[in-house]
């Protein structure tokens, strides 16, 4: 199961909105067969991991390892149950049970009325982490949110702007930023409100990494960034929460609140509706202290640099929690989950 779960993460970053998942055969104790969901729509691990096996003439007398619940249902491919019952495999190795509620047991269910011994739970708790994002929108309604963002050695997360003051202040090494970039693609969306959009411009795209964009997502009140700016640019579809209207531009969706209340709870309804699975939110200190205060995130990336700012804008203060350090160059990386 450890090798499945090390051939599902070779999928990241291209497989969603569907999950990660690694699939091994085993015939006599030697792996016979491997594969993984390599992109979305295209063949499932199950599928991949059976067409590796040269003699398939040993498939009935061999065990499958899957790190989820083989698919019951016809999708962009065929249930991968069916291909487990065709293949005569007598005998099938889960870590989780699909939180979808198209799959849901009934993949499981099917494979033992068709007289196949099915075995679940086996590293539960690394499977649920790995598909974290997966397990999260279905159980909570809600996409994946983490929340990230640079901060000195001294707690700023950006210098005093004065007299309206433009442009970003690089506060990490160019190390941890190709790695930001890195995590673009491995998210559906990427949230900032409109003051990290006015004063710093950004173009929230995966440029210094191989990779597909995030869906960007602007809260802009009262629809006071310019259509100049870089996020409105059309070149990656973007949502914009306002209070005004509700229209679609070309890749700009207009998406109308009501600011009068707490917007967090409609804005996570209505990211689930789209299918946004997960969310990396580069907001300012704002935008990062609401979803703080509300308590809705996941995981919380912090990347602090050696640089002694004095004074400037205070850095959210992140709640204890389970957390892992690491170092990226000149930077440290604290990493805090939720959960």
């Amino acid at each position: 199961m450890k090798r499945a779960f090390e051939l599902a993460e070779r999928g990241k970053g291209y497989v969603a909105p569907n999950p990660l998942v690694g699939c091994v055969i085993v015939h006599e104790n030697i792996i016979i067969g491997e594969g993984w969901h390599q992109e979305y729509g295209k063949e499932h691990a199950e599928v991949n991991a059976i067409n590796s096996v040269e003699n398939k003439a040993v498939l009935p007398y061999s065990t499958l390892y899957v790190t989820l619940e083989p698919c019951s249902h016809f999708g962009k491919t065929p249930p991968c149950s069916d291909l487990i019952i065709k293949h005569s495999i007598p005998e099938v190795v889960i870590a989780n049970t699909d939180p979808n509620p198209k799959v849901s047991g009934k993949g499981i269910q099917k494979l033992k009325d068709n007289k196949v011994t099915v075995m679940t739970g086996i590293l539960a708790a690394a499977g649920r982490s790995m598909n974290r994002r997966f397990f999260t929108f279905f159980e909570k309604k809600r996409p994946y949110l983490i929340l990230k963002w640079a901060e000195t050695a001294d707690g700023f997360i950006d210098r005093e702007r004065q007299n309206g003051e433009k442009g970003s202040f690089q506060i990490s090494s160019e190390e941890s930023s190709r790695m930001i970039h890195r995590w673009r693609t491995e998210e559906a969306g990427i949230l900032i409100g409109k003051n990290t959009a006015l004063t710093d411009d950004p173009f929230l795209t995966a440029r210094k990494w191989p990779g597909k964009n995030p869906v960007r997502i602007l809260i802009d009140p009262n629809l006071t960034v310019s259509k100049d700016a870089h996020i409105l640019d059309g070149s990656v579809k973007t949502i914009i929460f306002n209070r005004l209207e509700t229209r679609t531009v070309f890749n700009s969706q207009f998406v109308q609140l009501d600011f009068s209340k707490d917007i967090l709870p409609d804005i996570m309804m209505f990211l689930h509706y789209e299918g946004i699975q997960s969310i990396m939110v580069e907001g300012g200190a704002e935008t990062l202290n609401r979803f703080l205060a509300n308590g809705i995130w996941d995981e919380a990336r912090i990347i602090q640099s050696d640089i002694i700012l004095g004074n400037g804008l205070k850095a959210p203060a992140i709640p204890v929690g389970k957390s892992f350090s690491s170092e990226i160059g000149n930077d440290r990386l604290i990493e805090v989950f939720n959960f």
